[in-house]
């Protein structure tokens, strides 16, 4: 529960550079050009944000997360993550000779559609059709939800308000909102990111998602493993004891796709860092002819 109060401004003007700094540092929860401010009680309010750290994403043995780091497994009993298929092994950026990610299409969850354009997936790279596998992020596409947990290499940063958590990604900025409420809207737009509601429990950030877009390029991992509208997302966010790592749980249902829920964990260490402006489009080519998907452009205008 929160506890809501007013305060009286008795700051001055901020400075550009002091603006900036308290975005990074979340600085909404104690603001004073507004002149609001909250307390909470008695559930506390997860820390994600920092001034000057943001959150690395790692390896399962604590590397920095390069091509080839996926999912992770949940805690025992739960449906873990698709996997690579066996008779193919990934090899990821780390061993200098990457394979391909190809996903076990025969995977027993799998709705037979969703089998089917897997196994057509894996096929277009192992004839050589596609040189490379589609990555979203890599081809400036929204890595939607919760694929875009798998970026890897560069830091997400955390923004935290009374009504809104915002997740903001280095690379090309990309920003995903959570409402801090505990009801959906009666028809959300499908979107890549859907509509995200959020709350505080047990230490944690409970977020939950619906109104994902079934989009050609959406998935929900780097085996190009698709979904359909009714995918729902369930992510648990929290800061271990030591104030040092981030760790998520995400569970996701989609009656359409997969025969039961599915789990699977991701984690991210707090480290120093200098935002970089990191640019997708630019430079964004093809060099050795690999048949890549292009990058998205807009039809029209934004104003």
């Amino acid at each position: 529960m929160f506890v809501f109060f007013t305060l009286k401004s008795v700051c001055s003007p901020p400075t550009r550079r002091t603006q900036l700094a308290r975005i990074l540092a979340g600085a909404a929860l104690a603001v004073c050009a507004s002149g609001a401010a909250f307390a909470q009680a008695p559930e506390k309010i997860t820390a994600l944000a920092s001034s000057g750290l943001a959150w690395t994403p790692l390896t399962i043995n604590g590397g920095i997360a390069r091509y080839g780091t996926g999912w992770f497994d949940p805690p025992a009993g739960m449906r873990g993550p698709i996997k690579q298929d066996p008779d193919h092994p990934l090899r990821g950026n780390e061993t200098r000779r990457p394979t391909p990610a190809l996903g076990n299409w025969k995977d027993p969850i799998l709705k037979p559609w969703a089998a089917e354009q897997m196994r057509r997936s894996n096929e277009e790279l192992l004839a050589g059709k596609v040189g490379i596998p589609f990555l979203a992020q890599s081809q400036c596409w929204p890595g939607g939800v919760p694929g875009q947990l798998l970026w890897t290499t560069e830091p997400v940063y955390f923004i935290q308000t009374p009504t809104q958590v915002w997740m903001i990604w280095q690379r090309d900025q990309w920003v995903r909102r959570i409402v801090m409420t505990d009801q959906h809207s009666e028809s959300p737009k499908p979107s890549w990111y859907g509509e995200s509601i959020g709350r505080y429990e047990n230490g944690a950030l409970i977020v939950d998602t619906i109104g994902l877009a079934a989009n050609q390029h959406g998935y929900i991992d780097m085996f190009r493993t698709p979904h359909t509208e009714k995918l729902h997302v369930v992510e648990r966010f929290k800061v271990t004891a030591d104030d040092k790592f981030l760790e998520a749980l995400v569970k996701i249902e989609d009656e359409d796709t997969f025969n039961e829920p599915m789990y699977m964990t991701k984690r991210w260490r707090r480290d120093p860092n200098v935002w970089f402006e990191s640019i997708c489009a630019e430079n964004n080519i093809d060099p050795f002819n690999s048949n890549l998907v292009p990058v998205p452009q807009a039809e029209t205008p934004d104003f």
